[in-house]
């Protein structure tokens, strides 16, 4: 691997690459849009709203005319949509060589998907799961594919209550369910390294995490916007864990990238323990295989490894 102060000048070469950013019109996505591009990949940026997405492709043609940039409607809420979105994606593309689950919502207060899952699990786990699990023929049949999952430095307090993933029991708090998701996303990505493995491809899921990263994710929460002026890395070097797990060579499946400061809130992107922070439950194989399973059942979406 690259020294430790990896930065975007380290991003190789994408050239004949085609890669699917989640939530690319702002934040951390849209800069992994732009660096994808810089180096000549081709992105199909998986939005919500089309006229987001169109405002922030159009930014990034202001400064790389050339690009390609394929916009193409997803709301990862709506698992109908999900479908939508890898039936429309198939039938464009035959290959798919960089899958990275970025979207999310962070914090929000309560509410219910149209599947009747907690917004932010139905969003930041299922709508990612789902959409992996369909989009899965393709990478599994482009060489070299990976699939980089965002998880979040709240992956240390997530707990996953199989009795109540939904909140339909328990007193809802934003933190709560947020650290769920992200504790989720962890698991998923390392279960899905493990099931690549099991199976003999070469395909490889790995996962990432910003540290402390201004970016709108946040605007539910007015004390972090608030600390972002102190404490926040702009979104661009943000973006650089994504990217390392998503282009190094020589990565192993499995890995875990973030900052290397202090806490992980801050720096340049390394491998990183996904147990610190006394979190233990990122390394709980048996919590990550029934979590696949309760994920298939609920979601409809079975893999083909």
């Amino acid at each position: 691997m690259a020294g430790k102060n990896w930065t975007q000048k380290d991003i190789p070469d994408q050239s004949g690459r085609i890669a699917i950013v989640t939530g690319s019109n702002t934040g951390l996505g849209f800069h992994t849009v732009r660096f994808l591009v810089e180096k000549n990949a081709k992105v199909v940026m998986a939005c919500r709203s089309q006229e987001k997405a169109k405002t922030a492709r159009d930014n990034i043609l202001g400064d790389f005319p050339d690009a390609g940039i394929d916009l193409i409607t997803l709301d990862l809420s709506r698992q109908a949509s999900v479908r939508e979105f890898a039936a429309a994606y198939r039938e464009k593309y035959d290959k798919l060589d960089l899958l990275i689950n970025n979207a999310g919502v962070m914090m929000c207060p309560f509410d219910r998907t149209e599947d009747g899952f907690e917004l932010q699990l139905g969003t930041n786990h299922f709508g990612h799961f789902a959409l992996t699990g369909l989009l899965m023929p393709t990478l599994l049949a482009t060489e070299n594919s990976r699939i980089v999952t965002l998880s979040s430095m709240a992956a240390r307090s997530g707990r996953i209550d199989f009795d109540d993933l939904n909140f339909e029991k328990r007193l809802y708090k934003e933190m709560e369910a947020y650290g769920q998701t992200k504790l989720a996303n962890l698991l998923f990505a390392r279960e899905l390294q493990r099931r690549f493995e099991e199976a003999g491809h070469k395909t490889l899921s790995l996962a990432a995490h910003p540290g402390w990263t201004a970016t709108d994710l946040q605007r539910h929460v007015g004390v972090f916007k608030y600390l972002n002026y102190i404490v926040a890395m702009p979104a661009p070097k943000g973006s650089l864990p994504t990217m390392r797990a998503a282009t190094e060579p020589g990565v192993k499946g499995g890995d875990y990238f973030g900052p290397d400061g202090w806490m992980e809130m801050r720096g340049y992107p390394v491998v990183v323990d996904p147990t610190v922070g006394r979190n233990a439950e990122a390394v709980n194989f048996p919590d990550a295989k029934r979590l696949w399973e309760v994920s298939e059942e609920l979601t409809g979406v079975k893999y083909e490894i």
